[in-house]
């Protein structure tokens, strides 16, 4: 279901092979120094990378004045965006989210369902299944479905009511929904049936990650042993850590085999346990938004699969009793969170570019490098999103690109959004 935008970044000339070079002062790309770098694109793939002005002896079509020239950003956990829950969205309500999303930067992403009856995820699959292909925007590159199979003990923002043991006729029905889009499943691993059902996702290629859960360190163990190699948001939602139990936190930390998402809002997790997990987990770190539908919305009321949210003047989402709903985090925030917090900015992007895109077998994307897709993003000084490109077409920032300059010589730039 991958999906592309409209705008180029300049038309071929007559009689030239259609191979488009941008620079910029930073660019975090493979085989290259971080600094100043030339990146070409030949339609939809990149071909090259060069370090310095020109690349191949050609001066650039587009030459970035300030800033870093990232891959796109992958975000595995979107419910929703900018007034649209995902779960329950139509394909409008889709179209907005897609079109939108490279705003901040994401050029790809894992809409996420919470927790409903396995019936109305089995819906929600299929009807998502269904989109019609060729919305403008960030790619959708399957489903994160958060539940059903959660710890009551350990539910935050989802339904208690709705939570259940994963059996296996469930696991069988929501494995039949959409095969091929459903591709992470978030349970806690501490529940009965919970490794046969690490066992059969696994086996269907379905990414298992543990999350709102109790579980101890070896249980957590254990659901890696079965197949189990993401943890959903870390210290949000789990037993915490403790220096005689270390629960599932301990236990990411140190299992080589565990990915962790981590929501670098600095709510959810405080700076000082940013620059902690990415010490511990180096290469390991997933950047995460879980945003909800109240993300980039300003403060009011809002929905969360079907519960009642409030966002406050911070842009933070909490339920009536005061929990933490998911979050208002945008992926380019998260990435400038964590290097304020200490880490070095190829690690940061790297947590929200590569990383993602190989956990999920995308390794065409997350990178820049020869044959990966040109899916591209100018960070400010500020690391907030200026522009971005998927499929080497401009999906954001159109007006500020024409702001730029230089060009190189005899170059065109057509017309984005602002």
């Amino acid at each position: 279901m991958d999906q592309t935008a409209n705008h180029t970044v300049n038309g071929p000339r007559p009689g030239e092979v259609p191979v488009h070079v941008i620079s910029a002062p930073r660019v975090v790309a493979d085989g290259v120094p971080l600094g100043p770098a030339c990146v070409a694109m030949e339609r939809d793939v990149l071909v090259g990378v060069a370090s310095g002005g020109t690349y191949e002896g050609r001066r650039p079509d587009l030459a970035l004045p300030a800033g870093v020239l990232a891959p796109g950003l992958v975000d595995l956990q979107v419910n929703g965006c900018f007034g649209v829950d995902l779960v329950a969205a139509d394909p409008s309500g889709w179209a907005e989210v897609a079109r939108r999303l490279p705003e901040t930067g994401v050029t790809a992403f894992l809409p996420t369902f919470i927790t409903a009856p396995v019936p109305e995820l089995v819906a929600a699959l299929r009807r998502t299944a269904a989109l019609p292909p060729g919305m403008p925007g960030a790619r959708v590159l399957g489903v994160h479905v958060e539940g059903p199979f959660l710890s009551r003990r350990r539910h935050g923002a989802h339904d208690p009511a709705l939570l259940r043991h994963p059996t296996p006729e469930a696991v069988s029905e929501l494995l039949a929904a959409a095969p091929g889009l459903f591709r992470i499943q978030t349970l806690a691993p501490e529940l009965p049936g919970a490794l046969d059902a690490i066992r059969a996702f696994t086996a269907a290629g379905v990414l298992v990650s543990i999350g709102h859960s109790d579980a101890t360190a070896d249980q957590a163990e254990a659901a890696a042993d079965a197949g189990a190699r993401l943890v959903t948001h870390l210290f949000n939602a789990m037993r915490p850590l403790h220096h005689r139990e270390p629960g599932i936190v301990g236990q990411a930390l140190v299992d080589s085999r565990l990915s962790v998402g981590l929501i670098a809002d600095l709510h959810h997790v405080a700076e000082p346990v940013c620059r902690l997990t990415f010490a511990a987990a180096a290469g390991r770190v997933i950047l995460v938004t879980d945003a909800v539908a109240a993300a980039g919305m300003p403060p009011g009321d809002y929905d969360l699969g079907g519960q009642e949210l409030a966002v406050d003047p911070l842009g933070l989402p909490r339920r009536v009793d005061g929990t933490i709903a998911g979050s208002g985090l945008r992926l380019d925030a998260a990435v400038a969170n964590a290097v304020a917090a200490g880490v070095e900015l190829r690690s940061a992007v790297d947590a929200a570019t590569r990383l993602p895109a190989d956990l999920v077998g995308r390794p065409d994307l997350g990178r820049i490098a020869p044959g990966a897709a040109a899916d591209l993003v100018w960070l400010g000084d500020d690391l907030s999103t200026l522009a971005t490109w998927v499929g080497g077409e401009l999906a954001y920032g159109g007006a500020r690109l024409a702001a730029a300059g230089p060009l190189g010589a005899g170059a065109t730039l057509e017309s984005g959004r602002p």
